[in-house]
């Protein structure tokens, strides 16, 4: 799993790829991207699986904030990123993944 970043000099946004390793989703069919930047839509940001399979979705963010998030798996497992810059106790009992750009 990991987080890239990539800020862009013209404007204050960062191009942030969020990656969910082989290793982490076993034989997922699909993975999605939830968080506070999409109103936690459990359907908005799907991500590709590569010939690798790993998958990876790159979305632009707002430069100069922190982002809660969590991967959901074939649409019942919840997963955080390994990788995440910091962790933040959600409202159901489980930590929620924080990305700082």
């Amino acid at each position: 799993m990991g987080i890239k970043k990539q800020y862009l000099k013209t404007k204050p946004v960062c191009k942030t790829t969020f990656i969910l390793e082989k290793d982490a989703v076993n034989s997922a069919k699909n993975v999605f991207l939830v968080g506070e930047f999409n109103d936690w839509d459990p359907q908005a940001t799907p991500l590709k699986k590569s010939k690798t399979g790993e998958f990876k979705v790159t979305i632009e963010l707002e430069s100069g904030k922190e982002y809660q998030f969590r991967y959901l798996v074939d649409g019942s497992v919840w997963q955080n990123d390994w990788n995440a810059d910091k962790y933040i106790a959600g409202p159901f009992g489980d930590d929620n993944s924080v990305v700082i750009l």
